[in-house]
This record gives C-alpha cells, structure tokens and sequence, in this order.
C-alpha cells in the first residue's frame, strides 16, 4: 500500500493492505472477490476504527456519481459515493430539498446513514430516516434490494447497519419541496433558562443548537434555524443578546467558514449545516465524541456536564446541545425516543481525551446515553448492546448476509461478537 490511510482526524491510521478506489461496479465486484475480507471508507469522517480492516480498504468516490431525481415519487437515488455537497445544490436546482443535513456538508451519503449520523430539531430524524430503498452489494457477490413499504422488518435493521451487512451502492430518499431557511444567533444563554425553559428554547425554531464550554454560568451561543413563515424570537430572548456580526460555533475560528446569519433569507442546503461548503468544517484538527439521551432525562444530562466543568476545561473545544426526533431503525441512537444530543469537539489529544470521555461515560451510562457509533467512546460492550432493543436480531441479520465475515472487522467483532 502506497503511502498511509488515515481517517479525517487523523487519529487514526488503517491497517488495511490494499486500498481500492474502482471506478465502476464491475471494478468494485472483482476488488470484492479477490479479497478475503473488506471494508467501505465513506469520507474517513469517523474516530474510531469502525471502518478499519486488515484486508481491501475500499472507496466508492470513484464511482459514478449518480443523483436521480423522481419528481413523480419525491425521492432521489443517489449512488455510493456521493457527498451531500453534491447532492444538496442539484436537489435545490429541482425545487426540492431533504428535511435535514449534518453540520457541514462534507459527508457521503451511505456513510452517514450507516451511522445514523446527525439529526436536528423537534421534528426532524437523523440523516437515515429519510431512507426509502437501498442497494447491497453482499459477500455472496449479489446485488439485493431492499424497501421500507415491502420489506418492513429487515429493511428497519439494515439501513443503520455500520458497514457490516455489505457495500451500499445506491441509496433512495425521500424529499420535500425545497424551502429556504433565516438563521438567528443568541449569545450569553443562561444556563438556568436553558434547564427551565428546555422546552421553549428548542421548539422556537426548525433546527436549533446550544453551543456551550459548560464554564461559569452562561452558554456562549443559541443557533435558531427558521424556515418560512415561523416567527422571529424577540432581541432579548431568553436573556440573550443578539450577534451584531457572524460567528462561528468555536472561538477563535474564521466567521467567513460558518453560514449566513443575522436572519439572513437563502437556500435550505446553505442554512441548515452550520458550516459552508469548500471550507474547514468545525476545527479541522479535533477529536470527536457525541451522546444521546432520552430526551425526558434532559435535565439531569445537563446538571451531570455542569458538574464537570473542571474536568472539561482542558480538552473541550465546544459542546452542542441539539434535539432529534424518534424512529424505528434497531440501530438508531434515537431508536423509539425523543432524544437529545449532546456532541463534543475536542483537542486533537487522544491520551487527554479517553479519560475525560470515560468520566463522562459513568455519569451519563445510569441516563441511557447511546454514543455515537462512529466517533470516540469507551462503553463495554455489554453494556452498549443493553440499549439496544433489537441487538440480538441485527446479529442474526449480520450472520444471514454475511456468514463468512467478509465485511467483519475488530469494531464489530467486539461489539457484535458472531
């Protein structure tokens, strides 16, 4: 292997002998047969070794960057490969537009969907639940079909299936018409208003995120996301203050890297993430972690990060606060509850990090936090598996697709032993 993979953080470096980047499926389907054991890298936007393996590292950027748009159904098929930066502006160009983004725009489509990664606001799931039908390619080297209104069950399992089940190559979402979004930002939120009025706060708008350092007695910033027509929250909401000028989630970052505020009207794909296109996403030199609670536990999970102000204060970057809404995919950190999340950015400093995660992780274990599959954390695996309702019949449905353990790798092994 020509020089080292690493993931986007570069916390971690792959173990994998052989990385393929086929520019076509039948590519992909002989780089699959000649080897005895791979895994799918998206954009390398995970922290952990989820998508490492000692076998054939594969990449799906090379494929044809399919975006099928069906204006009749409302959905579009997109392939492997594509990012939402991609897809995003040709969905808008069609008049239409997904319920929801993640916080940049960087990520492939099938990879964060395999995570289940993001989700924000009361009414909105994460990034998988707009997932209507998806294409596996499987080890048995066939391509299988699978659709939420036939296949009901198994599809529920498989489409936050972390890699494991086989190579996504084409996904189908379902869409809504495209809508344009003004962007409010609060600065100075009391810390009792946001325990008091948790409620209020997070209904006042479509998307909305508390970013906080958990110091002193104030959160640093309040992210209102409106789309059209819902009401502008007043100047002195909340005992905030407004921002006078843009500004970015982490102190100390270029402003010009975040998108357009100060109720500024545009495009939902240029609102909805909070950092543009073409630019560093967050930091770019981080560490990342993310939990997320039963939402009627809020109050507690916010008295529990207080409390370890201290412990956070030499490793925390920025902490977001945002709210998803429930679903039905076994693998879902919002699997059946209205769920808050709660995302850390940390120093890019893995030997500081790991014990201030693990403090976190014993306070917040007893809440019933569900860490995020693909970023850092340390809950044992029986421990892990306990929150998850449906984690004896993803197992089965890992041994139905993948007898043999080609798409297994050291992640799965420990946390959903075959």
């Amino acid at each position: 292997m020509a020089g080292r993979q690493t993931n986007w953080a570069g916390n971690v470096v792959y173990r994998a002998h052989e990385v393929s980047r086929p520019s076509s499926m039948a590519g992909l389907r002989e780089a699959l047969r000649a080897s005895s054991q791979a895994r799918v890298l998206g954009t390398g936007h995970s922290f952990n070794r989820i998508a490492d393996t000692p076998g054939l590292l594969v990449s799906l950027a090379g494929l044809p960057p399919v975006i099928d748009i069906d204006p009749g159904r409302g959905v579009v098929s997109v392939g492997g490969g594509v990012t939402y930066d991609a897809l995003a502006p040709a969905l808008s160009r069609a008049g239409f537009a997904l319920p929801s983004l993640a916080s940049l725009p960087h990520l492939s489509v099938a990879g964060a969907c395999a995570t289940a990664s993001h989700g924000s606001g009361d009414g909105n799931g994460n990034l998988a639940t707009t997932v209507s039908e998806m294409e596996l390619l499987t080890a048995a080297d066939e391509l299988v079909t699978l659709r939420r209104d036939t296949h009901g069950d198994q599809f529920r399992g498989a489409v936050v299936s972390l890699g494991a089940l086989g190579v996504v190559t084409r996904l189908t979402l379902d869409l809504v018409p495209a809508f344009e979004v003004r962007q409010y930002v609060y600065e100075g939120l009391p810390a009792t208003m946001l325990s008091s009025h948790f409620d209020e706060i997070f209904s006042s708008g479509y998307s909305v995120s508390v970013f906080t350092d958990w110091q002193g007695g104030r959160h640093q910033q309040l992210w209102v996301k409106l789309r059209d027509g819902q009401p502008t929250p007043p100047a002195r909401w909340m005992d905030t203050t407004p921002a006078s000028r843009p500004v970015h989630p982490i102190a100390g970052q270029p402003p010009r890297n975040a998108t357009p505020q100060l109720g500024e009207p545009g495009p939902w794909h240029e609102r909805l993430p909070h950092f543009r296109a073409g630019t560093t996403p967050s930091v770019g030199q981080e560490l990342q972690s993310e939990y997320l609670l039963p939402r009627q536990l809020a109050a507690g999970a916010l008295d529990v990060m207080a409390s370890l102000a201290s412990v956070l204060k030499p490793v925390l970057q920025v902490c977001e606060i945002r709210t998803v809404a429930p679903d039905d995919l076994w693998l879902s950190p919002s699997y059946q509850r209205d769920t808050v999340a709660l995302h850390f950015t940390w120093v890019p400093d893995t030997a500081a990090v790991i014990p201030v995660i693990a403090t976190i992780e014993q306070l917040l274990n007893p809440l019933g936090a569900r860490p995020h599959w693909g970023k850092l954390f340390s809950t044992p695996p029986h421990a892990l598996r306990a929150l998850y309702p449906r984690c004896a019949d993803f197992q089965a449905l890992l041994r139905q697709y993948d007898p043999g353990g080609k798409f297994r790798n050291g992640f799965l092994d420990k946390y959903f032993p075959g």
